[in-house]
């Protein structure tokens, strides 16, 4: 073994110690905390927020003939497989509508390493979905070729071209380019990991996405409510921001399908080179007749299920570089007994700390939250899954649902824990139903138990037991375990440092004009020694 072999590892630990404690001059870790609660009010000079962009707007308008590929999107597959989709052909939207045959257009994708020089050709599926209603005066759609290709033999950290298309036409799409990420390691990691949630396609969006897209993440982690669809009749029209305030007589929460068009060719020039990967929230829900459900999420999206064993879009895992990510599925069961809870006790059981050291879970609806919208609405969700992974010590949760930004404490059962995982609410990318401002802990704004149902699972609205809130269903200030929030829109920028250290960093939409202005930094940093995962413990 050489001197250099023996160096690279000391350098690495030097430099980031150098680094951080550079840093920590002006940016806390979670070693200082728990931290006092910190709120900062809705800046009045803001709108709450803003109406959608009209689907002739530049950025939501089809822009390639009808064989040609558009709304070109990657996700991760593995360390070593990359899943390219896109689609081909005209969606329809009327009374009768008749879907386009999957196989009239080819799925192939040509990579290779150098640009104009594909050395491996994959071809890959397709399928198309209906959005169907049985009621007098809506309107039907059914989609254009949606097209998943998997393309193989990847090297991590390496930088490849594609096209993608049917040859045979010809119909293929411009050159794209994208980077692998890092093979999975304890000293391997992706820069920049952008979270965003119920992100929708409104003014605000297009100023949370230009933002996100100056700070150039490696991935992109969307943590549910993506296109807002939902908030239209089938007719189209304008979208509102209340569905039922506005449509009072709908005989069913109706989708304006073409909406989830406009969102793919919206984020196309991002995630055509990004990987993104997605999981679903309340407004992917889009009822239709004979009882379907997720139809437009569960077509559109690819997801690695298969790769993960969970064989299921609405909950899966993956790796990325040195952090293992958990998403799991609020709307659908989620029961001790139930296949998602049995899936995870396995994906957890194989989670390898010393390949993988930093466990990141996400899902939509969060489980910690202080803000009147949504309060304590997945608190079954939480007495079924908290335990287990407590007991895996999962570092950090990203969730959605609140139109607003929270960090708590380290947290667990309600009580302050070293030990316990760094929740995060970053639903707050932009969407069409505005801000949200109210908190459960100022006067007259706590919710009754019998608000704030769910759209799937049970109701488990509860007093406190324990902590100065006990007996009473709102805190009377700030809870503890709620380190900062603030009303504002935004995303987040997550730099794993180390296998201890991440800087977490959340970006306002207001700030995008000005250079090293953050809304909230932190240096998570676990404590291996401290936390000792206990799995052999059983969860009753």
């Amino acid at each position: 073994m050489n001197s250099t072999t023996l160096l690279n590892p000391l350098i690495i630990i030097l430099i980031t110690t150098i680094i951080i404690s550079t840093a920590s001059c002006h940016i806390p870790t979670t070693l200082d905390g728990p931290f006092s609660p910190v709120t900062r009010k809705f800046d009045p000079s803001l709108r709450l927020g803003s109406d959608d962009l009209p689907m002739d707007h530049p950025r939501l308008k089809k822009n390639v003939s009808s064989n040609f590929p558009e709304q070109i999107a990657l996700a991760l597959s593995s360390s070593n497989s990359m899943w390219v989709s896109w689609i081909t052909g005209d969606a329809q939207i009327g009374k009768n509508v008749t879907p386009l045959d999957p196989s009239s257009v080819g799925s192939e994708v040509w990579y290779g390493k150098e640009s104009g020089k594909y050395s491996k050709k994959r071809k890959g599926v397709s399928t198309v979905y209906n959005q169907l209603y049985p009621f007098e005066g809506l309107l039907n759609y059914t989609s254009g070729i949606i097209h998943h290709v998997k393309i193989k033999g990847l090297v991590p950290g390496s930088t490849y071209y594609y096209k993608c298309g049917d040859s045979s036409i010809p119909a293929m799409s411009n050159e794209y380019v994208f980077q692998m990420l890092p093979l999975p390691g304890p000293n391997s990691y992706p820069r920049r990991i952008a979270v965003v949630g119920d992100l929708g396609l409104t003014a605000n969006t297009t100023t949370t996405i230009d933002h996100l897209i100056k700070n150039d993440p490696d991935l992109v982690l969307m943590v549910g409510d993506l296109s807002y669809a939902n908030q239209y009749l089938t007719t189209g029209g304008e979208g509102a921001s209340c569905f039922s305030c506005a449509f009072p007589d709908a005989p069913i929460r109706e989708t304006y399908q073409p909406r989830w068009d406009g969102w793919g060719r919206f984020m196309e020039p991002l995630i055509s080179r990004v990987p993104m990967m997605v999981i679903e929230g309340n407004h992917e829900i889009e009822p239709q007749a004979a009882g379907v459900t997720f139809e437009s999420y569960r077509k559109r999206f690819a997801v690695p299920s298969k790769e993960s064993g969970s064989n299921t879009n609405f909950y899966y895992s993956f790796d990325a570089g040195g952090v293992h990510f958990i998403m799991l599925g609020a709307y659908v069961d989620y029961n001790r007994t139930g296949a998602q809870y049995c899936w995870l006790q396995k994906d957890l059981r194989r989670f390898n700390r010393t390949v993988t050291p930093w466990l990141v879970a996400a899902w939509h609806s969060p489980w910690y939250n202080s803000y009147s919208s949504h309060y304590q609405e997945f608190e079954c969700m939480r007495l079924e899954m908290e335990q287990l992974l407590y007991r895996y010590r999962v570092d950090i949760v990203f969730s959605g649902h609140v139109h607003a930004y929270e960090r708590m404490n380290r947290v667990y059962n309600y009580s302050l824990d070293p030990c316990g995982p760094v929740y995060i609410t970053i639903g707050d990318g932009g969407n069409i139903e505005k801000i949200d401002v109210d908190h459960a802990d100022e006067p007259g704004k706590c919710p009754s138990p019998g608000d704030n149902v769910p759209e799937f699972g049970g109701i488990c609205h509860t007093n406190f037991t324990s902590g100065p809130a006990k007996g009473k269903f709102c805190w009377d200030k700030q809870p503890e375990w709620s380190a900062y929030r603030e009303s504002s829109f935004g995303h987040g920028i997550l730099e794993v440092v180390n296998s201890t250290y991440a800087l977490w960093t959340w970006h306002r939409n207001q700030d995008i004009y000005k250079e090293n202005s953050t809304g909230d930094q932190i240096y998570i940093v676990r404590q291996p020694e401290l936390c000792m995962a206990s799995p052999q413990v059983v969860v009753p």
